[in-house]
């Protein structure tokens, strides 16, 4: 039987990248997958590949989620993967001397914010049946300073320990609702486009990118959507509170430095 049937799923930033790919990994595993992205064309599509339901959702907005909650009052499965880099044009810098207020205010707006209202409307849906699953997209970025990402960094840091504090707090309701955060490394999606490019130089690029991770490549969507899966799944009923790192190695090689 796959691993999620019957099970009623959503999932934010779905039109590409990691959530396509988890949308795409849930529907094979039996679950009817609800699809919301800022893009509706690229997520409509998406949908339609799936053939399954497309909702646009600006994971800012109260009235979006408000709307998403009156036509999915329960849900089994909330996914909060949409996220921004706060990079103009994807590589730009966004370093704490000179990023500006108002990237920053985005940066967390999309990434902290988004995660907040999203576990806000996960905990309301579940607990009326007291289980679910909700997973957070954090990264490598929360575990770790990045000179030239401040604003991510401090954003996923913040998905990092939200995600905890919703599990305790879930746990002390008497609720069987669990939440665990993801930490993807270095995942080949398109928001690494604009750095590798397409010419000669890419495969030197890509080499450059992956050269301090043990495993010496880039992850693909497809591994993190398959750890999703897990967390969705009821295999993993008692994992909660936890921070799950898929990057090749590369904080365990860091840690073991001296």
């Amino acid at each position: 039987m796959p691993r999620l049937s019957g099970k009623l799923c959503l999932v934010t930033g779905a039109a590409r990248g990691i959530g396509a790919a988890i949308a795409e990994a849930f529907v094979s595993e039996g679950a009817r997958t609800v699809l919301t992205d800022i893009d509706e064309a690229a997520g409509a599509a998406t949908a339609a590949r799936l053939r399954m339901p497309f909702h646009r959702l600006d994971v800012r907005s109260e009235a979006d989620w408000g709307a998403i909650a009156a036509l999915y009052p329960e849900v089994d499965v909330v996914v909060n993967n949409a996220g921004i880099t706060g990079f103009e044009g994807g590589v730009v810098p966004h370093d704490p001397e000179k990023a500006s207020l108002a990237t920053w205010r985005a940066v967390i707006a999309v990434n902290l914010d988004g995660v907040f209202l999203g576990c806000r409307y996960a905990i309301g849906a579940m607990k009326a049946r007291g289980t679910g699953s909700i997973i957070n997209l954090s990264s490598r970025s929360g575990q770790v300073g990045i000179p030239g990402a401040a604003a991510y960094a401090a954003s996923k840091a913040g998905v990092r320990n939200h995600s905890k504090t919703v599990a305790l707090y879930c746990a002390e309701q008497g609720w069987a609702i669990r939440c665990n955060s993801i930490h993807p490394g270095a995942i080949l999606t398109p928001m690494w486009e604009p750095m590798l490019g397409t010419g000669p130089e890419r495969a030197a690029r890509i080499a450059e990118f992956v050269a301090d991770t043990p495993l010496r490549r880039f992850g693909t969507p497809e591994e993190v959507a398959a750890l999703a899966v897990l967390l969705a799944s009821d295999e993993a009923t008692y994992i909660t509170g936890a921070e799950l790192t898929i990057d090749g190695g590369l904080l365990a090689g860091t840690a073991a430095r001296p």
